[in-house]
């Protein structure tokens, strides 16, 4: 009996062994994208399409095997599109040229040019593109998880892949009441969403006739109803038409989800608060870099973004290092356009240097947002880092559109599943020169 019990412990040993030196393993690549959303696909596309005829030149670390389109949210909010349209798996829309490491990476060394994942991998890298995106925090909400949970809360959010497909059921309930929807003090990804789905939503309930007895209000953190003034001033006339209160620099605090009650700060004056009854709260929750980028304060600014300069999107301290997307520091609207425009200009500035020439291609800021304002109309709004719109099509952009509307709802997502996740789009430059001939040349 004991040598069969020693013999035992003697191959669990073994096992052991080689489990840990399996998990421990060390990789080493040209090119190391940390992140599978739409920047680290993007990018680990170019690249592998790039180097195909070598092995192992592209890694790219991420944990989830599901990728979402995202931009796609606030139309299953609104009831327009379905859930099982907006993902596919993460091994589908990755390139199979590059070698992906279902992990998730613990912590950078960008002095020995390395990574660690949380299964103790080490990945060595020439270059890194750091593409993380940005992290939801629920939590700092107190009373959002809870009211998420329960399904008679009446509180919503377009912004999760488990939340947003109770969205359209919420305000189909709702039938009378207020109606409020909040925009976080914080960074947002796709920051036109949470004013988006109101206009959606009260849609609706203008075409049900329920709208006179329910009550719209969109409270926004942020001082304007939208950063550029051209778009600005018609989203302005678009809630004054429909009778949309909207509320600036109003923070959503805490709520009680079994009350439906709402507590609302006021950022011009930061002690004054008040309570808001709601038969519908739709909340766009604070959001930031993901903690893991937070704690290496060499990469970051003092927030936790990926500092690189606005231009060139390389790294103010390692060479090395780049971003891309909505984890970086760049002062751009935080949208898939915005990353579109990105990738072209970091293709190139790391294909320049890794040559040894110099970093000629500038990302302007360049940044998309179509603001659906209900069904059939939408906005698109073009810009750069100036706040200066950067305009695509011959029309008046600024005006609602169903031709806007149908460009977000079929053919952004076919451009994104089927170009822009391939590395196959670069943004609009080529049809906006097209339709605009006779305009200077630009940069990205």
């Amino acid at each position: 009996m004991y040598n069969s019990v020693g013999s035992n412990l003697l191959s669990i040993n073994r096992i052991l062994y080689f489990q840990n030196a399996y998990r421990n393993a060390h990789h080493s690549c040209k090119v190391l994208v940390v992140g599978g959303g739409t920047g680290g696909c993007t990018m680990a596309a170019k690249f592998a399409r790039k180097f195909k005829d070598s092995s192992n030149q592209v890694i790219i670390v991420e944990p989830s095997e599901v990728h979402y389109y995202q931009p796609m949210f606030t139309l299953i909010g609104g009831g327009i599109k379905h859930f099982k349209s907006s993902h596919r798996p993460m091994a589908s829309v990755l390139p199979k040229e590059a070698k992906w490491i279902k992990d998730s990476v613990m912590s950078f060394e960008p002095e020995c040019n390395k990574v660690t994942t949380s299964n103790g991998d080490v990945i060595q890298y020439d270059v890194m593109i750091v593409a993380m995106g940005l992290q939801l925090y629920w939590d700092k909400i107190p009373g959002l998880v809870e009211g998420l949970q329960n399904p008679d809360s009446q509180v919503c959010s377009i912004y999760g892949p488990d939340t947003v497909s109770d969205v359209f059921i919420k305000i189909q309930k709702t039938r009378d009441g207020t109606a409020v929807f909040t925009f976080p003090n914080t960074a947002v990804k796709c920051p036109g969403a949470p004013q988006k789905i109101a206009y959606i939503a009260e849609d609706f309930w203008r075409k049900h006739n329920m709208r006179d007895k329910i009550n719209v209000v969109y409270n926004t953190a942020l001082p304007v109803i939208f950063g550029v003034k051209r778009y600005a001033d018609e989203l302005w006339n678009v809630c004054n038409k429909r009778d949309i209160t909207v509320n600036l620099s109003t923070n959503l605090l805490e709520l009680n989800p079994d009350k439906k009650e709402a507590l609302f700060q006021n950022l011009k004056n930061p002690g004054e608060t008040y309570v808001q009854q709601y038969s519908l709260l739709h909340v766009c929750p604070p959001m930031g870099p993901p903690e893991i980028l937070k704690a290496h304060k060499s990469l970051t600014n003092e927030i936790g973004f990926l500092t690189v300069d606005a231009k060139t999107l390389r790294h103010n301290k390692y060479l090395n290092v780049y971003g891309i997307g909505d984890c970086t520091n760049t002062p751009n609207s935080k949208t898939m356009a915005a990353v579109a425009s990105q990738a072209k200009v970091l293709y190139k500035n790391i294909l320049d240097s890794l040559e040894g020439k110099p970093m000629i291609m500038v990302y302007d800021g360049y940044a998309s947002c179509p603001l659906v304002t209900g069904y059939g109309k939408c906005i698109l709004a073009e810009f750069d880092y100036n706040l200066q719109p950067k305009e695509t099509f011959p029309i008046e952009q600024n005006k609602e559109s169903f031709l806007m509307y149908l460009l977000k709802k079929h053919f952004f997502p076919f451009l994104y599943w089927n170009f822009m996740l391939k590395g196959y789009w670069d943004g609009p430059e080529f049809s906006r020169k097209c339709f605009h001939p006779f305009e200077r040349k630009r940069s990205s």
